[in-house]
This record gives structure tokens, sequence and C-alpha cells, in this order.
């Protein structure tokens, strides 16, 4: 009876400490870019940029002098996380002081209505504004700026304004907030600094006329560290490591060790290279990590390569192919005759009169399999519909449905490849597939 409760606590114990790995890994997938290592990272990768960025928020806590910036890079390179990383340092070095960060976001505050309210709240200034009716929207924003000064202007509490997504915030009407806050910055009125952050690269032209001329027209560009080696594989072992605040150490020393080992095995390596050519987005590796991390159990406590290969083909897999496995055969005999009509026309769009003559032609002379009429490809091909593998085209309205143009929502490429890995396909049909003539 001892033997079998110190088997049971042993085997309690290990899973137990499989929960805690798994959940600080899933941590450090979620929380990457937020961390104290991904700062210290970004500021030594872009560190020409975070001394420029620094040096103008610096500027306007110190001396009192408005600024306006907008720092531009694709989706995922660390935008937010590198501002985020330099008001920290500001903060530790008590530069911030008493400065104030408000922070907008352009798919939250989709008016300047939400954008106006947000502000309010985060400088805390609802009781001051509660009975007060504003003529307008640089009334509203002046009155809150100037309940921010104690005595004269050069005591006035600097506000950091950054503002994510924005592009979206060049939809507003009029882009009131954008003028406003501009016009502040570059009259001086109270020491503010505008910080704006977008992927487009376009984005300046998206600027009325009169917001363009109060705009510094400073940019601050950040290319994305692409590099395999060294660059993305290090970000794959700091993803995939146990911190030193782990507190089972011997493990977590094991464990570390092992991913170091990971990243020079031949076969993972061949995985995260034709991931890394494909994006080198950062947030597609840790969902892909993240299929890897939930392979772990009891009796795999420890990642190999095998789990990475099962990961790709996991990711590999499209939603609709894997739709394409519970169709009936009749209509992936529809899908194969959209297939071909797309490569006909070019990618034009086509009718079910199109499709069904298509399908006839193949059943009657190229196919053994049963032929069905009309009405019942008809709701065969309409239930494709209502899976959106086929889309109709919105200027058919009012047409007849036998006539109205559709697409088929899957490249035939993709067709052909999702046949041959489903089972139990008539052999007429993956030849039919496989083949160039319609």
């Amino acid at each position: 009876m001892m033997g079998l409760k110190r088997k049971n606590s042993a085997e309690s114990t290990d899973l137990n400490l499989l929960n805690d790995v798994q959940k600080q890994l899933r941590v450090n997938l979620q929380l990457w870019g937020a961390t104290h290592d991904a700062g210290e990272r970004l500021l030594s990768l872009y560190s020409v940029e975070a001394q420029h960025l620094e040096e103008l928020v610096t500027r306007t806590l110190t001396l009192g002098e408005s600024n306006s910036a907008l720092i531009v890079a694709p989706r995922g390179t660390g935008k937010s996380s590198l501002v985020n990383t330099v008001l920290e340092k500001l903060e530790s070095s008590r530069t911030l002081g008493e400065g104030l960060v408000v922070r907008l976001s352009g798919l939250l505050q989709t008016d300047d209505r939400l954008a106006l309210k947000e502000i309010t709240c985060q400088l805390k200034l609802e009781n001051a504004t509660a009975n007060k009716v504003f003529g307008s929207f640089a009334e509203n924003l002046a009155f809150l700026l100037e309940s921010l000064r104690s005595g004269s202007k050069e005591t006035s509490k600097p506000v950091i304004f950054i503002l994510d997504e924005f592009d979206l915030f060049c939809h507003h009407r009029n882009q009131t907030l954008l003028y406003n806050l501009f016009d502040v910055a570059q009259s001086a009125q109270a020491p503010i600094c505008v910080l704006g952050l977008t992927c487009r690269l376009d984005v300046i032209e998206l600027l009325e006329k009169r917001v363009k001329s109060r705009f510094s027209h400073r940019q601050i560009h950040l290319y994305p560290a692409d590099k395999f080696d060294p660059h993305y594989l290090n970000t794959f072992k700091h993803l995939l490591e146990l911190p030193f605040s782990f507190p089972h150490k011997n493990f977590a020393q094991k464990w570390n060790s092992d991913v170091a080992v990971l990243a020079k095995d031949s076969l993972v390596i061949q995985v995260l290279k034709r991931l890394h050519s494909i994006t080198k987005d950062v947030r597609t590796l840790k969902t892909f990590l993240l299929l890897c991390v939930c392979q772990l159990n009891s009796d795999q406590a420890q990642l190999t390569s095998q789990m990475f290969q099962r990961a790709q083909s996991l990711s590999a897999t499209e939603a609709k192919t894997n739709m394409l496995q519970g169709l009936s055969v009749l209509q992936l005999c529809l899908i194969v005759a959209m297939k071909h009509l797309t490569v006909i026309y070019e990618g034009e769009p086509f009718n079910f009169e199109m499709v069904f003559h298509e399908y006839l032609k193949f059943s009657q002379q190229r196919s053994t399999m049963q032929s069905f009429e009309q009405p019942v490809v008809f709701k065969a091909f309409d239930q494709l519909k209502s899976l959106e593998l086929v889309r109709t085209v919105e200027s058919t309205r009012g047409t007849q449905r036998e006539y109205q143009l559709v697409k088929l929502m899957m490249e035939p490429n993709h067709v052909v490849k999702a046949l041959s890995q489903l089972s139990g396909i008539p052999t007429d049909l993956q030849q039919w597939a496989a083949s160039s003539l319609a």
C-alpha cells in the first residue's frame, strides 16, 4: 500500500509539473512583446529608432516642447512594445515624472466623441467636465489640457498621446481629433507629444490638407529583423525557454538545454525555415508553437522534432480543405466542375447552368458513377453556397437563381490537392480533377 501511495504521488507531481510548464509557456506566447526580455531585445534591434523616440518624448517631458511623430512598421514588428519599453525606461529614470500617458486605439475609439470621452477618463477629469457645455471639440480639448495646468505654462503636466491604428483615425469625420491634437502640438498651447502607430506607408496621404500642414512630418520607420539566423531563431528560443522565476529550477535548466538542442535539430530548422519563408510575423510563430506545446502530455513531457512536424501539417491544412471531407460525391463533382470553369474563364464568374453542363459532360461521357437530375444537382449546389464554398456575385440580384453569377472560393490547385488527400474518392473523379480538360 505504501508503494502504491508513493507511485500515485509521483504521478501527481509529474502532472502538476507538466501543468506548470504548459501554463508558463502559454504565458510566454501570450505576453511576448510585453515582457522585460522582449523589451530589451527590441531596444537592441532598434537602438537608433528607440533613441530618437526617447529624445522626442524627453523634450516634451523636460522642456515642455510639443512634438508629433508617426511610427511606421509592418504588423507584429513591435511598434507598441517599443513605445512601451521607452516609456518604462523614462519612468524608471524618473524622467516621466508627472507626465501623463493617454492611449487611444482606432479599433476602439471609432469616432471623435468616443475618443474625447476616453481622453477625459484617462486624464481623470470627469468631475471637471460633468456640468460644462462645450461649443466645439476644440473647446472641450482645450479645457482638458488647461485643467492640467498648475500655475504657469511651464508647470503644466505634459501629456503623451499614443494613437494605435493611426490610419483608422484618418477616417473620422473631418479628422477633428487629429486636427486639434496637431494644432495644439504646433501652436505650443500645452506640452503634448502625439505618437501615431500605423502599418500603412501611405498614411500621410490620408490626412486632410489642414491636418497635414500641422503635422511635423516626422516619421520613424522600423524595419523588421528578417534574418532567420540569429533573429528568428533567437525569438524561437526565447518563446520556449522557462524563466529563472520558474519554481522547478532543475527541470527548467534541463528544459532550456533541450530547447537549445532543438534549435540545432535539422528537422526543426527545416520546419521553422519553411514558416519563416511564408511570413516573418512573430505572431504566426507564436500560434505555431502553441500547437507544439499542446502536444505535451504525461508520456511525452519534452518537445520533440516530431511534434513540430505534426504542428506543421496541422497549420498547413486550410479550413476550406477540411470542409471538403464532409461533402457528398455529387458535391465534390460540382466543386471539380467549377474548378475547370474557373480555369477556362480565367477567374471570371459563372452560373449554375454552366456548372450543370460541365457535370453532365463528365457523368455521361467520362464517368461510371450514377448521374443525377437537375433538381437534385441544384440542391447540392445550393448547399455549397450555404457552406460559403461558393459565393454569389453581388451585381446579380433579381436574377433567377439558376442564372446568378457565382465564384468558387477555392483556388484550382487547392481543389486538386485537397481531393488527393481525401480517402474513398472515386478514381474517375480524381482523374477528372487532375486533368487539364474540362
